[in-house]
Parts: C-alpha cells; structure tokens; sequence
C-alpha cells in the first residue's frame, strides 16, 4: 500500500500541465491550455487543462479530472500505477511495500501482462550490463555500434541470454506466472515443452509514450539464415504495432519543444539521432506507417519530417506514407541522405551542428521531393509526366486544409510547367470522385438496414432540479469564497396595516449564503453525486479558512474527478474557440454583480420549483376521495404557496404562470 502521506506529496508537487503536456501539445488559451483530444480524432482542439484548478477536461470525449485521472484514462494505469509514475517523474520517494507472489497472481490480467513485461525488461538489461555472455556479446555488439553507456541506460537496452528458458526460469522463480509470459510473446509455450522467443538476441524494449513496456525488438547477431535478423513480440492485449512508435517516450518532450518530429525506420537510427543530440526522432519500426502513429505525433506537434536513405527503391515504397500524413493535417518534409547512408551511419559519422545543417539545408517539401524523386522516371515521356503530375495532384487532395491545398496548387503548376487551370479541375475531379466514392460506401453499409417508420419525436424533458442543483455546485467551486452583498427580503405591516417588503443588504461568502439558504429550506440534492460533491465541498469550506483547489482534488474519490472537472470547467469550453473575431460574446462570471445575480436566480428558482412541486402534491390530494384532510384546508395552503411563489418570481423579475414548470420532470 502507498501511504498517504507519499499520495499528499504527489499530488502537491505534480502540475497537471507539465504531466499532459508529455502527452498532448498544449497552447495557451486565456487562463487554460488547450490542446487536441487525446481521446478522439479531430481537427479543432477541444482538450482543456487548467493551471489554476489543476484539472483538466475533454469535451470530444466526456472524461476529465485531476492529474491522476489523467494517467488512468490515457495508459489505463490502476490508481497506484498513477501515484507511483508521478513519484518517479518527480522524484519523490514513495513508501509502498513490496508485492508478493500472491499480489502479482491476483493483478488484472492486462496489469499481469505490464509487470512481466517491466521486468523482462529489467532482466535483459541486467544480463547485458552484468553477466560474462552479456558482456561478451550484446554490450560489445552496442558498443560496435556507437553507443555510450548513458545511452544503453537511457534506451534500456538488454541481451537475451543464448539458453532455451534462462528469462521463463527466472520469471517463474520470481513469482510471474506462465500465462501471462506466454500472453506478451516472451515465452513460447508448445504442448509441455517451454523456451524463450528471444534467445541469443540484443534487445529493444519497446515503450508507451508514458514509458510502460508494452513488447520489444530483439536482433540477431549471428549469420543464422534460417532466423529472422529481427523478431517483435507478437500482437497481444498491451502490444499492438501499428498504434506504437519506438522512441517515443524519449523523444516526446524534444518533439514539443522543436515543435518537428523526426520520423525514421529503425531501432537504432532513433538511437544514434538521440546519442548526436537529435531528440526528436522516433521510428515506425520496420511497419508501414499508419494514421494511428501519425496521430500519436499531432498530439504533440503537426510538423513531421520523414527521413530516408538514399535507396531508391525503398524510396518509392515509402512515399505512400506521405498521402497519410497529409490526410491527417499534419505538415511534411522529406530529406533523403546521400547513397549508401542512412540516418544511423550519416549520425555516427557527423557532429551534432553537422547532422542539423544537414537536415535543415536538405528538408524538402513534400511537393519538391515527389518532384525530383519521380521526375528521373518521366524525364521526356509525355504521358509518364502526365502520370506523375497526376499523382502530386493526388497528393494534395489528400490535405484537408482548403487554403493549404490551393498554395500546393500554385507550386506545383510553377515546378511542373504546367497550367494552374488544369490541375484546378483534375483536383476537382479528384475530391468529387472521392465523396462519390464516400457517399457510395456510406449508401452499401446501409441499404441492407430494415426501413423503420419515424415516430414523431417529443421534445425532450428537462430535468430542471438537475440543472439547479449543478449550478449550485459550479458556483460553489468557482465562487465559493467570494465575498459579496446580498439584499435580505422581509415583510412588515406599516402603520395603515398593509404589507411592505423591507430589504438589508448584508455581506456574505458566497458558500455561507447558499449553504444558510439550503438549511432554510431543508433541501437534500436529488442527484446523488452532486449530494456527495456538495458535501465534500461544504466540508472543506468549515475546515479551510481558504478554498484549497489542489488539496480537494486530491481528496475528493476518484470515481468524482469527471464529475468535478465538468463543474470546473463547463463555462471554459465557449473560450475554446476565438469568439470574439466572430462578434459572439459568451457571458462570464468575472463581475461581482453577475455572480450576485447568478446565486440569487438560482436559490429562488430552486424555490420556486420546491413551491410548484409541492402545489402539485396538494391538487393531487383534492382529487383523492379517501383522503382524511378537508380540501377547503389544503386549497388554503394552495393560496398560500401561491401567493408565495408569486413573491417569489416578483424577485425574478417575472410573473409566471403555475404551469412555468410543466415542461419540466
């Protein structure tokens, strides 16, 4: 168990900002940070982190909390996991104890699967750093290739010792079970018989953006034909290739910082780039890339730069991964090295000022590169020009971006020679044949379903005690400290014996004037959680003389911090957008006599509803024959909660009619 003293300390040093911002690109939005949901692919950002409350919402997706939060949505860490990954980001020493055999049996199968895979990778690197045949062998194979010790620590790099079931063997003998070794591919397991995937190979761990091991890549060094020179773990509940990119969790807060992501085939182009001092660099390791990578990266920046080797036909093959990153936003150069290299040779023979001249002076654009690449086909021949224009033309339709798609027009008319008119309409042609195509698969998927007659659709009710009561707790969590005035209603006979309201103006915090106002009227939270919120909220406030954001956070449940994060920062999704440019002004809560307005509206429609109810009960007792209560007295009291609420909209500003409330449940 973590103590909570070391959960208290996690949760007063970690900064949901800095934690988030190792995951998604975040940019300043007034007071918050706003970025592309993690949780769903779209365009326009929706992600919203604030500095001030420490918490953070996603209005693509619904979900939202605290820091901790956070990290159990995106890399589905159990609550522990999230403390401990916060301790070690922070280098807070945590106390926890260690876990027995029984412990680990009785994790979650996924969980299981992260811990065997931990300590794999644990294992390799200890065997490599410390044991003869690792030395021997991988540590010399690594440092043939360039690489100092800080970098094989800082890559985690390991050997799998050349015995059939040396890491089974001490995987069992530690406690990790057979299941769960045999489910993340690091043990082969054939009727009775047991060996290790990886014997007699240099390993890769291959991690999460958070750093969670999730396979790995094993090489070969000996001239065995019949092995294959590299072998991934397979596809499992925690591994899968196409959504992973090697190199990522180093690489993920030089990649922001530079604002570019460097994106390369191999293992060890990502490691000897980081070795020279290019951090931002991380590889699709020998897979063909996919949107799910790509997207990965635009959650950190929207600039990608391919790298290639001069090897013209491993050029061509990988061309078509440009159309992707296109169709995903993102902005793309290419640069290719020269004949013979590629980007692990070019970086261990250069400098680091060298490699970045380089990469800087031979980036091309996307347009350019296809250009020269494609253009030693066509050379004189009409209709392979003709094909290879074509193409370019394809490319840009592929770009989302009208304005982007009109300027690639523009150069690509200049380089090619070729009418600007003419590539207008191909592209035209291009982009209606493609929504035609869409349209068309859109029409097969459905044309099978069973015809249904629409029912005529009823407006949907309302839940109007929901509204109120969560609108109570925005303002207790925005406002709560807020000390402002507030006029007190009362009524008085006058000297002639009529009725005049008289009216106080007294000072308040705005929690004590709601709070006294729910005690007056005995009123208990419909909802369930918004009634635990409230609680936990009124708690605080008698045992703070202040109003300690970070510190609620962290105590409130963990099956509450969506729930808070909405409350937080529902008002903030309008700020999202430029609304202003658009001559749209949403209302805010930043002058005293909105709040004011906003707390009085609330308690007295929250009253005006508790009197129209009540009404309600009353008629409903007149109808009922059995009834012992004489009607001439509940039709009195029906007056008189009449007469009350219509005081009560009189403050509103508004005489409503009894049915005000009917649209509402």
């Amino acid at each position: 168990m973590i103590s909570r003293n070391t959960i208290d300390t996690v949760f007063e040093v970690a900064r949901v900002e800095e934690v988030i911002g190792d995951f998604v690109q975040l940019k300043r939005a007034g007071s918050n940070l706003k970025g592309l949901s993690p949780f769903a692919d779209e365009k326009s950002p929706s992600f919203m982190v604030s500095p001030t409350k420490q918490i953070w919402k996603d209005f693509s997706s619904g979900k939202g909390g605290n820091v901790v939060s956070f990290l159990m949505e995106h890399e589905h860490f159990s609550y522990p996991e999230a403390i401990r990954y916060l301790a070690k980001k922070y280098n807070i020493e945590i106390e926890e104890t260690e876990q027995t055999s029984e412990e680990i049996e009785q994790a979650s199968e996924k969980e299981s699967m992260y811990l065997v895979s931990e300590f794999a990778k644990k294992y390799f690197h200890e065997i490599l750093l410390n044991s003869e045949e690792g030395k021997a062998i991988g540590f010399s194979y690594f440092k043939e290739r360039g690489f100092t010790n800080e970098t094989i620590a800082k890559f985690s790099l390991g050997y799998s010792p050349d015995r059939w079931t040396a890491l089974t063997d001490e995987a069992l003998k530690n406690g990790y079970s057979l299941e769960f070794l045999e489910k993340t591919g690091l043990t082969i397991v054939k009727e009775d018989k047991k060996f290790d995937r990886f014997k007699g190979r240099v390993m890769f761990p291959i991690q999460s953006m958070s750093g969670r091991v999730l396979g790995f890549g094993g090489r070969i060094l000996t001239s065995d034909k019949k092995a294959a020179k590299y072998l991934n773990s397979p596809e499992s509940e925690i591994y899968h290739k196409s959504k992973i990119l090697y190199g990522l969790f180093q690489a993920k807060q030089a990649i922001a910082k530079n604002d570019n992501c460097y994106l390369v085939e191999g293992y060890t182009d990502v490691i000897q780039f980081s070795q020279s001092g290019v951090e931002n660099v991380v590889a699709s390791s020998g897979t063909a890339l996919t949107p799910e990578q790509i997207r990965l990266i635009s959650r950190l920046t929207k600039n990608i730069t391919v790298l290639f080797d001069g090897d013209a036909a491993g050029l061509r093959a990988s061309i078509r991964g440009i159309d992707l990153i296109l169709e995903e936003g993102m902005n793309v150069k290419v640069c290719t090295f020269p004949n013979g290299e590629d980007p692990d040779s070019f970086a261990k023979k250069n400098s680091f000022e060298d490699l970045t001249l380089y990469l800087e002076e031979n980036a091309k654009d996307f347009i350019q590169f296809k250009a020269s690449l494609l253009n030693e086909d066509a050379q004189n021949d009409p209709i392979k020009k003709a094909e290879l224009i074509r193409d370019m033309v394809t490319s840009i339709s592929k770009i989302p971006d009208r304005i982007k798609r009109e300027i690639y027009t523009k150069e690509t008319s200049r380089i090619m020679d070729i009418s600007e008119d003419v590539l207008v309409n191909t592209l035209a042609q291009i982009l209606r044949k493609e929504q035609y195509d869409s349209a068309k698969k859109t029409f097969e998927e459905n044309k099978n379903l069973e015809a249904v007659k629409r029912e005529e659709s009823q407006l949907e009710k309302v839940d109007f005690l929901n509204v109120i009561e969560e609108n109570i707790l925005k303002i207790l969590l925005n406002y709560g400290t807020r000390e402002l005035d507030f006029e007190n209603y009362s009524n008085f006979l006058n000297q002639d014996g009529e009725i005049e309201r008289k009216v106080e103006t007294k000072t308040y915090k705005v929690y004590d004037r709601i709070f006294l106002n729910l005690q007056d009227d005995e009123m208990e939270f419909s909802n369930e959680k918004f009634r635990t919120i409230y609680k936990y909220i009124i708690s605080h406030y008698h045992s703070n003389e202040e109003f300690d954001k970070e510190k609620f956070i962290s105590e409130i449940p963990q099956e509450l911090a969506s729930e808070i994060s909405d409350l937080y920062l529902s008002e903030d999704k309008y700020r999202l957008d430029n609304w202003k440019s658009k001559n749209i002004y949403p209302k805010t809560k930043d002058d005293d006599n909105v709040i004011v307005q906003d707390v009085n509206e609330t308690i007295l429609n929250l009253r005006c509803y508790l009197i129209y109810k009540m009404i309600g009960e009353l008629m409903n007792k007149t109808k009922d024959k059995n009834s012992e209560t004489n009607n001439s007295e509940i039709l009195a009291e029906i007056l008189h909660f009449g007469e009350l609420r219509k005081f009560l909209f009189s403050l509103l500003g508004n005489v409503t009619p009894l049915n005000h409330y009917s649209q509402y449940n």
